[in-house]
């Protein structure tokens, strides 16, 4: 997957009004915070900072919400999501991968407490193919204190909702899921804290009387947490130049982990099982870890099954697993 070329070129603009030098520190720095858990807004101390998070960051993040919001559409392909709230939205990154995914979308409305991502993000918009991020209403409050009496179809917390205390975080999902008129999505990074915001989010959004619409199938309690793992996936991503020399990295590509759970007002048909692991590819057979109405289980599909055979050697991890034809190990 790869940035939007419109975004992509946007971005570019940005880094060139940097001296590579500072984009190096600033990078440094903040790859430092992230190794030990320190997510927040702490770094984005000037414009060099932010635009450092643009080539280092951004990507991976538009990335992990578009796949994750991708994987949603596919149970629901006519939401007629018209409007979007995206708290915690930094410089607009999942207003991009939304935008992508449900190009109905008319209004957007982000909600960001730093006045220079604000700005930041204005700017990107500006190259948006899009009339909904080029008209978009920016409002520079902190998560939840932002005056709105209006609900949206889709209200996003990409990456934000781990910055926060557990209270404030549980008062923050209140108060989006109050303005949340269809679905409501919470992406993390795809690590063991990360999953446990999401988890946390889960429960939280369950008692609220909410459907769970992915990635579970059901809305029990977590086998993989049960089992004391956690449920993340992956997608892999292009690397820009700039990217790579700021990061040290050789590959022209990286893989975004992430966790999400999106919920909805109306219940819809979920998928029967969930790919919750690579899958395992054999000579003559494909084994299958999926999470389903019933838990975990690793299933093998082999060459005399034919179509469903052909379909799980198009299988990847996070995807959707619909039929019930499979031989148990």
């Amino acid at each position: 997957m790869r940035l939007p070329r419109e975004l992509e070129e946007a971005v570019a603009a940005e880094l060139r009004a940097h001296p590579q030098v500072a984009l190096a520190r600033a990078t440094a720095e903040m790859s430092e915070g992230y190794r030990a858990g320190r997510t927040g807004r702490f770094a984005f101390r000037s414009d060099a900072y932010r635009a450092a998070y643009l080539a280092t960051r951004l990507p991976a993040t538009f990335a992990a919400t578009r796949r994750a919001l991708a994987y949603s559409r596919e149970l629901a392909p006519e939401p007629d999501v018209r409007s979007l709230l995206d708290l915690g939205a930094g410089p607009g990154t999942a207003g991009w991968a939304a935008v992508e995914v449900f190009p109905e979308l008319e209004r957007v409305s982000f909600v960001e407490r730093d006045p220079g991502m604000v700005a930041l993000g204005r700017r990107l918009a500006e190259h948006a193919p899009y009339s909904a991020l080029r008209e978009a209403e920016w409002r520079t409050t902190d998560l939840g204190s932002a005056l709105l009496v209006e609900r949206f179809d889709l209200t996003i917390l990409s990456y934000a909702l781990g910055e926060l205390p557990t209270r404030p975080a549980q008062d923050v999902l209140r108060w989006a899921w109050e303005h949340t008129a269809k679905w409501l999505a919470v992406i993390e990074p795809g690590t063991r804290p990360g999953f446990e915001v999401v988890i946390d989010a889960r429960q939280q959004l369950l008692s609220f009387g909410a459907h769970v619409l992915a990635p579970c199938p059901h809305g029990k309690e977590c086998p993989m947490q049960q089992a004391g793992d956690w449920c993340h996936f992956a997608v892999r991503l292009e690397r820009s130049g700039m990217h790579r020399r700021l990061k040290q990295g050789d590959l022209g590509y990286e893989d975004e982990k992430f966790s999400y759970v999106i919920a909805g007002r109306e219940a819809i048909t979920p998928a029967a099982a969930r790919v919750v692991r690579h899958p395992m590819r054999h000579s003559g057979y494909t084994q299958l870890t999926l999470c389903g109405a019933t838990g975990l289980e690793r299933v093998t599909v082999t060459r005399s099954q034919k179509e469903l055979y052909r379909a799980a050697k198009k299988a990847e991890w996070g995807d959707s697993w619909r039929s019930d034809r499979v031989i148990e190990d």
